[in-house]
C-alpha cells in the first residue's frame, strides 16, 4: 500500500484528524478528487489535499508548509547516505536555534 514512510504518515495523520472530527471525510474526498483531477499521482494528491484542508481550517499556512519542506530538503542534503534524516541536520537550524 505504501511505497515510502511519508505516505503512511500522511495517511495516518489524515485519518486521525478525521477520527477526531477536525477534518470531514467528505471534504477530504472532494479535495483528494480535485488534486487527482489536476494530474497529481495518488500520494502527492493525498498530501496536497491534506495540506489544503489544514490551511483552510487555519491549522497551518502555506508559508509555514513551504518553510518546513525547505528545512527537510536541506536536512536531507546534509545527511550522509544511509543515515536517518532529521530536522537537526538542517544547516540553517544549526545556525539559528
Amino acid at each position: 500500500m505504501f511505497d515510502e514512510p511519508w505516505q503512511a504518515s500522511a495517511f495516518a495523520l489524515a485519518v486521525a484528524l478525521q477520527d477526531r472530527g477536525v477534518l470531514d471525510r467528505r471534504d477530504f474526498a472532494v479535495a483528494l478528487g480535485g488534486e487527482l483531477e489536476s494530474g497529481h499521482d495518488y500520494w502527492d494528491a493525498w498530501l496536497a489535499a491534506l495540506e489544503q484542508l489544514l490551511a483552510e481550517h487555519g491549522l497551518t499556512n502555506p508559508g509555514s508548509l513551504d518553510e518546513r519542506t525547505a528545512a527537510w530538503r536541506r536536512a536531507a542534503a546534509a545527511t550522509p547516505h544511509g543515515s536517518p534524516v532529521t530536522l537537526d541536520a538542517d544547516p540553517q537550524r544549526l545556525r539559528h536555534p
